[in-house]
């Protein structure tokens, strides 16, 4: 058993672990900044009839 091969395998792998960690920790950073983002504008969204009621609720169309 080469234990030199072993250990450089080992390393290896841990490398790759704490690597694959960072990126998935960047994406769910990400995630959360735009999930953040889409409720402020849902929120927008809702203020915005709730001050005008009126505008946005029907469409007129004549052919």
């Amino acid at each position: 058993m080469d234990i030199a091969g072993l250990s450089m395998a080992l390393a290896q792998t841990s490398v790759q672990n704490d690597v694959s960690m960072a990126v998935l920790s960047k994406a769910m950073d990400a995630n959360e900044t735009m999930g953040d983002g889409i409720a402020k504008m849902i929120d927008a969204a809702a203020m915005e009839r709730s001050v005008t009621p009126h505008i946005g609720g029907n469409i007129d169309i004549s052919i």
